[in-house]
């Protein structure tokens, strides 16, 4: 059966006393203090359908001490494996039984097991020590936005066509594997000459002409596939069962690329940004555009932090709303978390509207400052000017907690594939980011 926690620490388990080994210290040791929450990652590993006979699997207290280790030294599955071999500190902050050394598919078998309503609750029950210790009140909040970039390769309609046809010889391969072949050519060689001759092309006639050719060859493709499907009946196993699993959810996408590079390309019609698919392998990345800047392909984030630097609340948003249509949501989702509307809040430019200025301020805000005015007068906003001196400084802090969650915590990419995967992502950086600044904000 799989244990929840290690059943006994070693006498080896040390900490390092270099700064790195005493913040591990001290995030291990709120850890301990809370070994309640072992329960809902034992729960999420069960969910998963992890074995729990047999062998002794990995205890979820290590699990969730590793998979915050992974995500506080920005360590990849290899390097996690080894330092939690090499290093006393890492084996130490994780609690491995004596003599454990799990190995990379191990670690990521059990830690992508972890979902982010988990580390999530994690995060509140964190935040409710801040709380307790009086280290953060939740009295006064800054909100902001971000872009955490899925796991894609720049798209394009070229592109997106030359992975359709990759994916679907791969999957006639398969199906031949089975012994049920079908007449088809692999068209994969074909269909990149078209692609690579579409991105040095220029003129759009000469542009067309190739979209046609490539178009046509991931049709063709897609009739081996739908053959190759009709002729591998579901009872044939559980191989053929996960194969005909793989068309079903290929095959729409695909269909959709085909759809839109049509209408893109050949019929000359815009395509708006929320109907268009980015990625076959991670079709909910959404196209993000804040300002004028860079396009980003990925998820838009809204934050809260408050005046201890934690970060309050979090939301992975569908689609890309704008800021203004979720400042309120984010205060009422505060509101919920704490009991009381924050006493001041400060937010960005783009939240500023006269409705969330009312609504703000019928939530029981009392001082609502945005950074830029955009027609709205200090005196409506806040008591003074003085106030909003204090409050337009205070929201340009929340940039540089954005920075090293970006930075130090990965925030920035998100390298694990789905989008339950990519919740989980960003709420582990956010627990092992919170973790690591509650354990210096803590009185020794």
């Amino acid at each position: 059966m799989r244990q929840e926690r290690t059943v006994q620490a070693s006498v080896f388990d040390l900490f390092a006393e270099h700064e790195i080994g005493r913040e591990l210290k001290a995030m291990s040791q709120w850890l301990d203090e809370h070994r309640d929450l072992l329960g809902l990652v034992t729960r999420d590993l069960r969910r998963h359908g992890l074995k729990e006979t047999g062998r002794e699997g990995l205890p979820a207290e290590a699990v969730l001490r590793c998979a915050l280790l992974k995500q506080h030294r920005q360590l990849s599955y290899q390097e996690l494996a080894f330092h939690l071999e090499d290093s006393a500190s890492f084996r130490a902050f994780a609690q491995l039984p004596w003599g454990w050394n799990p190995k990379k598919s191990v670690l990521h078998k059990t830690i992508s097991a972890i979902r982010a309503q988990t580390f999530e609750e994690i995060n509140r029950v964190l935040l409710a020590s801040a709380k307790r210790e009086k280290l953060e009140s939740g009295k006064v909040v800054r909100v902001d936005s971000t872009v955490t970039a899925a796991l894609i390769h720049e798209p394009s309609d070229s592109s997106l066509l030359w992975d359709a046809v990759r994916v679907m010889v791969r999957l006639l391969q398969q199906a031949d594997a089975q012994g049920r072949a079908i007449p088809w050519h692999d068209h994969r060689r074909a269909a990149k000459k078209r692609a690579r001759a579409i991105e040095y092309t220029r003129g759009r006639p000469k542009r067309v002409k190739h979209y046609s050719e490539l178009l046509k060859i991931t049709r063709t493709t897609l009739s081996y596939l739908q053959q190759a499907s009709e002729q591998l009946p579901l009872a044939a196993g559980p191989a053929v069962e996960l194969w005909q699993a793989q068309v079903c959810h290929y095959k729409p996408l695909i269909e959709r690329i085909i759809a839109q590079t049509e209408r893109r390309v050949l019929a000359g019609q815009p395509v708006p940004a929320g109907e268009k698919l980015v990625s076959l392998f991670e079709p909910h990345a959404d196209i993000i555009v804040k300002g004028s800047r860079d396009v980003d392909y990925g998820h838009k984030l809204n934050l809260t932090t408050g005046r201890s630097g934690l970060v309050l609340d979090l939301v992975v948003e569908t689609g890309n709303p704008a800021d203004s249509e979720r400042l309120l949501p984010m205060l009422e989702r505060h509101i919920a978390f704490y009991g009381q509307a924050p006493r001041q809040s400060a937010a960005d430019g783009g939240y500023a509207s006269r409705a969330n200025l009312r609504g703000a301020k019928a939530c029981g805000v009392r001082d609502m400052a945005f950074h830029k005015k955009s027609g709205l007068r200090i005196e409506d906003m806040v008591t003074s000017r003085w106030v909003y001196r204090r409050l337009r400084n205070f929201r340009a802090g929340i940039e540089a907690g954005i920075s090293c969650l970006k930075r130090a915590y990965g925030l920035g990419r998100c390298t694990w594939r789905g989008l339950d995967h990519f919740k989980a992502y960003v709420w582990s950086s956010v627990v092992a980011y919170n973790l690591a600044l509650f354990a210096r904000l803590r009185p020794t």
